[in-house]
């Protein structure tokens, strides 16, 4: 998942008939064999889970209010709430200043009324409350890790047990008890490399995820952000998911930024890829690649979530308009260098193709890959067939102030 300080920031209309009916012809055809039992289709793609990031209300000055301004808040099922930090073995707070602390005025404030001084809680926490007195049907994980902080997961893996109690005690802190339906992992990547590398074996991931479901009970949410990377011998075979699939409610495999500008040069190509096309750089980087093997291994289908880029990823000193050029480097954006929000490109580059499942723009020297809510209704339709569990998506503040993007997922 993106952080904001990575070169690979892992802090990091609805599609017409004659797409539906190509998209069932096509990729739909050969993929029926695998999908979930009828039931489990009828609630096919019922979650729709936003990411809201704790620093995102600095420069963004993206609030826990746009969610409900927005019309986000009414369509989502799910708010995971990134990053908090896991550090010495344990789970702690990201940033304890933006979570409690941070006082709100009555116009940033989600019910308009202003914290005051002495109230026990301020801060994002108390705005997420806030948000569910709205919506009593919301749901709150904190997610842990994230592509910046996973590198304390090695620590954590020693002592499973101890972890988990660290991670319930701050998770249900009686000052914030009532904001948490439970607890999200974002640990990138179990036993194999993201930010830093990860040598912990690859049992680690399994009695992590284990253990927290002991201490969390049945009656919380215990989920997971995982690797997408479906390669012979890449990130999902370098941990056992299969196994820890039984103590998570769903799981969260990243499918995006499987492109990028950290390849400076090129060959360009769409982040985030639903299906492979003639001259992928990489045929299994693809979401339906990714669904598949974890398929393959075991995992059911309706604890598979559709990942979705609420953001571009760009290069620039580009030639060529379609796919597959040369480049010299990342285009610029606003926060860093090769990544953008969609809001800013559907009108600062807009998009002039599609490729897998997906689009592409090219404006000047800059070549730019996002989700459209054309491409993305292709995403839902798949994300149906194939008797998902739902749909998540990094994250919030990427979308337009009137929700487009999330008006197409649901």
């Amino acid at each position: 998942m993106l952080t904001s300080h990575h070169p690979r920031v892992r802090f990091r209309a609805l599609v017409s008939a004659a797409c539906a009916t190509v998209l069932g012809a096509g990729l739909l055809a050969g993929a029926g064999t695998a999908t979930a039992k009828p039931e489990g289709r009828e609630a096919a793609g019922s979650k729709v889970i936003g990411y809201f990031t704790e620093w995102g209300t600095y420069d963004r000055k993206y609030y826990v209010k746009n969610i409900q301004t927005s019309g986000s808040a009414a369509r989502l099922t799910h708010i995971n709430y990134a990053f908090g930090n896991v550090t010495g073995g344990k789970c702690a707070m990201g940033d304890s200043y933006a979570a409690t602390d941070r006082a709100y005025t009555a116009a940033e404030s989600v019910d308009g009324v202003a914290d005051t001084w002495d109230q026990p809680l301020r801060g994002n926490f108390n705005q997420l409350r806030k948000l569910k007195k709205l919506h009593p049907g919301l749901k709150v994980l904190w997610s842990f890790g994230g592509w910046t902080w996973s590198s304390g997961f090695g620590e954590a893996a020693k002592n499973p047990a101890a972890f988990a109690q660290s991670c319930y005690d701050l998770v249900e802190n009686s000052q914030w008890a009532d904001v948490f339906d439970g607890i999200d992992i974002d640990w990138e990547y179990p036993n194999a490399c993201g930010a830093t590398c990860d040598t912990s074996g690859t049992a680690a991931f399994k009695n992590l995820m284990q253990a927290l479901r002991a201490k969390f009970g049945s009656n919380q949410l215990v989920t997971a952000a995982i690797t997408a990377d479906a390669g012979p011998g890449g990130k999902i075979d370098a941990a056992d998911y299969a196994g820890a699939a039984q103590y998570v409610n769903w799981y969260n495999p990243m499918t995006y930024d499987y492109f990028g500008a950290w390849d400076a040069t090129g060959p360009t190509a769409p982040h985030s890829p639903l299906t492979s096309y003639p001259g992928i750089p990489k045929a299994t980087n693809t979401t339906s690649a990714t669904i598949a093997k974890l398929k393959s291994l075991g995992i059911p289908a309706s604890k598979l979530l559709i990942g979705i880029g609420f953001y571009g990823r760009g290069w620039t000193g580009v030639t060529q308009a379609a796919p597959g050029g040369t480049a010299t480097g990342p285009a610029a954006g606003t926060y860093e260098q090769g990544i953008e929000d969609y809001k800013v490109l559907k009108t600062k580059c807009p998009a002039t193709g599609t490729v897998g499942g997906t689009a592409y723009a090219k404006c000047g020297n800059d070549w730019w890959s996002y989700d459209t809510p054309a491409t993305i209704a292709t995403k839902m339709a798949y994300k149906n067939q194939q008797g998902l569990g739902g749909t998540f998506f990094w994250e919030l503040s990427g979308d337009t102030a009137g929700g487009e993007l999330i008006k197409a997922i649901s």
